[in-house]
């Protein structure tokens, strides 16, 4: 791929060659945050580039604050794979894809640099705006794939990000006793979570029956929404963040 202008102006180009068109000439409408899970982002970076890789981004963000354009926002970058949210089973040709270097669980979860951080928030602030991404759809790589996803961790710092004004959150309900449910159990009140789940955006069968599937979108919802324990059980205050979430959405007019 030959060198483009940035779509964002705070960045550089890195072309990649992996991309194709967006399905239908689509426009995006997700964010969508990853971490790079390697050692150094010069190896993950290297990765996105390569054309054996059959993976890139739109946006690389380095741990001191770079950012470094690999695919332009109009064509389809290969950063989401298997994922879903709100019927959408095209996530790429849905989203931009950050990718934030950090080497994440299998480096231990490291802090996500202040300066970093601070790029993030100026990149979805201008893409944000430029394709008018309504906030609840700044999404984790996690919630669009959970199970087979993690990224970009518990540790990465959603409330920051939206006291700037990126994405959507509400302060977590503190954890307490109660009743909960988890893997095994089933009836009306696992259908309703799982009900809930959906209407957030979520991939999950809603059938009664908490199964390894529903353990996992809960805990991809907890490691954004409620990550002082990300466990997969459903206790009062996974619960209760779920339903303020829902409360706090935007209602649609008439």
């Amino acid at each position: 791929m030959s060198a483009f202008a940035c779509d964002y102006p705070g960045a550089t180009a890195a072309p990649s060659p992996n991309f194709g068109e967006r399905a239908g000439g689509r426009s995006p409408d997700i964010i969508l945050l990853h971490y790079t899970g390697m050692e150094t982002a010069e190896g993950a970076l290297t990765w996105l580039c390569a054309p054996e890789s059959q993976v890139s981004c739109h946006y690389f963000v380095h741990e001191d604050g770079r950012v470094e354009q690999l695919v332009r926002e109009t064509d389809r970058a290969w950063h989401a794979g298997k994922s879903f949210w709100k019927g959408e089973t095209d996530v790429n040709s849905a989203s931009i894809g950050i990718e934030i270097a950090n080497a994440g669980h299998p480096g231990g979860l490291p802090d996500f640099p202040q300066k970093q951080i601070a790029a993030v928030i100026e990149l979805c602030l201008d893409c944000g705006e430029r394709w008018r991404i309504a906030p609840e759809r700044v999404l984790a790589h996690s919630d669009v794939a959970p199970v087979r996803k993690v990224d970009p961790g518990e540790k990465f710092p959603w409330d920051l990000l939206h006291a700037a004004g990126v994405g959507h959150w509400v302060e977590p309900s503190p954890i307490a006793g109660g009743r909960f449910f988890q893997r095994g159990d089933c009836g009306q009140p696992v259908e309703a979570l799982q009900t809930l789940l959906s209407l957030y955006g979520y991939g999950t069968e809603i059938d009664g029956h908490y199964s390894e599937k529903t353990e996992g979108v809960v805990a991809a919802f907890q490691r954004h929404f409620r990550p002082a324990r990300v466990d997969g059980i459903a206790d009062f205050s996974t619960i209760d963040t779920l339903h303020r979430l829902l409360s706090a959405l935007p209602r649609l007019e008439a």
